[in-house]
């Protein structure tokens, strides 16, 4: 009986192995390792915080491509959901936790089976993989407590890493006044009322640490600093534009996209609507776009265009925002825009010094600044392990890992792995996005697909598999 082993236990990894339960036709032994989090639901929906609500509206946030009802079909079974108007279900922003309850649901008939004949079952293994061996023809995932697991094949489906080190944090990795990662308790370390909570970026982490700190009625200041200064922008009801894209987006180049871009929002903001309908209308499109351009062209993007695209491309829910827009107009929450050159200690609190000479003190500094995206400066043993044998290779941008168009990862020599596929963020660099539900969902159900296909060739052949493309769904309300 063939193995597989996914490492990670988040959304990536638990669909993959739901997925390769629900089509495998043989018996198949399905290992989720996991470190850290509760099984399947990773960082994200491991939150138990009830105001950290998904940044998606449950209409297009089911766990399956071909089921693009499971989730609102799933809400319906719990009480608080069951008797809402099917209008008002679709456009909710649920708890990240509640959703973390939906995915662990959807493992459940694979991880303890009703069925005592059930040819696949899926177990989740506790502990940290480090690396991935070859010995005398056999394939073995090696965890951090020396123990080996065997594994035909493996899927990395790691995450995001944490926050990147600041200039000055190998100064604090003990200081009660600063946190490294945002996803590590830090409420305990909060300064009594009237002090100062400092919060390094100013993205979707940052404006859940702003959400918790509003919640738990903490009195003080809150201050959050980014290079950009910008705040994610709201979810929002816009209107049916026929006008954009054109045909083939993706042949058009960065100048020229960016040149119609410009134009198609020009257009939008004189009839009174967001323009963030475009950059919604380009994502069925954008990770064909992002490969097509060039190394120069990617480049550019990131430095010239990114922190604009990430602002409107990643939006929060209404709520929300009106209770981040509200913080400020009360004097309680303050944005400033500036970029970060060192931190260091200053008796019980952080300085934060910035490029522009000012310094910012705070009594709780937290780090919010995004995962790390310099795949080669990786902390995780696994992955540097995996890079130092050879066994693979970061994409060119240094984003994350070079894979084929089957996900199987390129090594140091360029050929395809026959053991080792990635999925989500890992792929940053390959696709761009690769990092939310709705494309997270498809890459799942294909991964399955290939490696049943290499796995079970005969039962492949004649599988009808259910397909993994979907039709666009705009993320905004008409």
């Amino acid at each position: 009986m063939n193995t597989i082993a996914v490492i990670g236990g988040g959304f990536s990894g638990t669909m993959v192995a739901v997925n390769l339960a629900r089509l495998s036709q043989a018996p198949l032994k399905v290992l989720i390792i996991n470190r850290g989090c509760p099984n399947g639901r990773g960082v994200a929906y491991s939150t138990q915080r009830p105001e950290h609500l998904l940044n998606v509206a449950a209409r297009n946030m089911s766990a399956f491509p071909d089921h693009p009802n499971h989730l609102l079909a799933w809400l319906r079974t719990r009480v608080e959901y069951a008797d809402l108007p099917d209008s008002e279900l679709r456009e909710m922003f649920i708890p990240r936790r509640v959703f973390g309850d939906y995915l662990l649901a959807v493992a459940l008939p694979y991880t303890d089976p009703v069925d005592p004949m059930a040819s696949v079952k899926i177990e989740f293994v506790c502990g940290e993989a480090v690396d991935f061996q070859q010995k005398e023809n056999r394939s073995y995932v090696i965890l951090s407590d020396c123990s080996e697991v065997v594994a035909d094949k493996i899927v990395l489906a790691l995450g995001n890493q944490p926050p990147a080190d600041l200039p000055g944090a190998e100064d604090l990795s003990d200081h009660s006044a600063y946190c490294a990662n945002p996803w590590k308790p830090w409420l305990d370390s909060l300064p009594p009322n009237g002090g100062k909570v400092l919060l390094l970026g100013t993205g979707l982490t940052t404006v859940d640490a702003i959400l918790t700190l509003i919640e738990c009625g903490w009195e003080g200041t809150i201050q959050a600093v980014s290079r950009n200064g910008l705040l994610p922008r709201s979810h929002f009801k816009g209107i049916e534009y026929p006008d954009f894209p054109p045909e083939n987006p993706e042949e058009l180049g960065l100048e020229k996209l960016n040149q119609l871009i410009e134009h198609h929002c020009e257009i939008l903001k004189n009839q009174g609507a967001n323009p963030a309908i475009i950059v919604d209308k380009l994502r069925p499109f954008s990770q064909l776009i992002w490969q097509r351009f060039t190394r120069e062209e990617k480049t550019q993007f990131c430095s010239q265009y990114a922190a604009r695209w990430n602002v409107v491309r990643h939006r929060i829910a209404p709520q929300i925002h009106e209770q981040v827009s509200g913080a400020i107009k009360s004097g309680k929450l303050e944005i400033k825009k500036g970029s970060i050159t060192k931190l260091q200690p200053t008796n019980d609190c952080v300085t934060v010094s910035l490029e522009d000479g000012t310094s910012i003190v705070g009594d709780l500094v937290i780090n919010c600044t995004g995962p790390m995206t310099r795949f080669s400066k990786t902390e995780m043993p696994l992955i540097q392990n995996l890079l130092a044998g050879r066994q693979i290779q970061s994409d060119e941008m240094d984003m994350g890992i070079s894979v084929s168009e089957n996900f199987n990862a390129i090594d140091s020599e360029g050929n395809p792995s026959s053991k080792i596929i990635a999925i989500g963020p890992l792929l940053r660099g390959t696709l761009w996005e690769s990092v939310a539900v709705p494309e997270l969902r498809g890459q799942a159900m294909r991964v399955a697909q290939i490696l049943l296909e290499e796995l079970e060739p005969d039962h492949a052949r004649d599988a009808a598999w259910p397909s993994f493309e979907e039709k666009a769904v705009m993320e905004y309300m008409i």
